[in-house]
């Protein structure tokens, strides 16, 4: 029998470059429904779940603006990408039989439902999965950021951030070979360190709202259930280490 979650609501944050599966550019169909069978299992044990997933697999808009490009215009182009993210999520979902809504920072109501704090709430409280798109709606702020900042609007009990990794690492362990591997960090220990697992303000903001980050592989199958019911293997960021 499956143990039930150790946090009742969480925002899930993954990158878009988990949506590329094995291919160098796009969504893989196949990875986003494996994705989307980890968040139904989850659902299934009474957890309650929001996402926020980047553009990176599409368009990132730090990458625009090395080019030449206008951050400003990169970024809106980037949090475009995530609403492109966003709908194959909710397709695969609701394929799998969850009620799902996407709600975007920037209104474009023929495609999604325009953010709204009480509304995406309500949604949650029905046992929906609330997928948060186009970031904060502002450039100069990273999905990360909007995935602090929702969780913080949601009452998260976590921030679950999804990676290639299975927790942090002292330096990026597929280059680093003897880098290692931390159970448990302060937020402080990831900002004096330049861990580098979120953005600054991210964290910072987490902190300020209490709200814990766990740091799991996203690609281990059953890895999210795993770590909501406390047995999975991850770093845990806190008040505490």
């Amino acid at each position: 029998m499956t143990k039930p979650p150790l946090y009742k609501r969480v925002l899930l944050k993954v990158s878009g470059e988990a949506l590329m599966g094995d291919q160098q550019y796009g969504i893989d169909v196949v990875t986003v429904d494996r994705i989307a069978r980890e968040i139904k299992q989850a659902t299934d044990i009474g957890a309650e779940v929001c996402l926020v997933i980047g553009g990176g697999n599409i368009f990132r808009g730090l990458s625009g603006a090395a080019k030449g490009m206008e951050r400003a215009s990169a970024d809106y182009m980037g949090m475009l990408a995530t609403v492109m993210n966003a709908l194959a999520m909710q397709n695969s979902l609701e394929r799998l039989g969850v009620p799902t809504r996407v709600l975007s920072a920037i209104p474009m109501m023929t495609v999604c439902e325009p953010y709204i704090r009480r509304r995406a709430v309500r949604h949650m409280e029905k046992g929906r999965v609330v997928i948060f798109a186009a970031g904060t709606g502002n450039p100069f702020f990273t999905t990360d950021t909007a995935a602090a900042l929702r969780a913080t609007e949601m009452g998260c009990d976590a921030l679950m951030k999804g990676t290639q990794v299975d927790g942090v690492y002292s330096a990026d362990p597929h280059k680093v070979k003897d880098a290692v591997r931390y159970e448990k960090l302060t937020y402080m220990d990831v900002l004096s360190k330049d861990l580098q697992v979120m953005d600054t303000s991210a964290v910072a903001l987490a902190r300020e709202n209490g709200i814990p980050i766990i740091v799991f592989s996203i690609h281990n199958d059953g890895g999210f259930v795993n770590v909501l019911t406390g047995e999975g293997r991850c770093t845990i960021i806190g008040e505490a280490a």
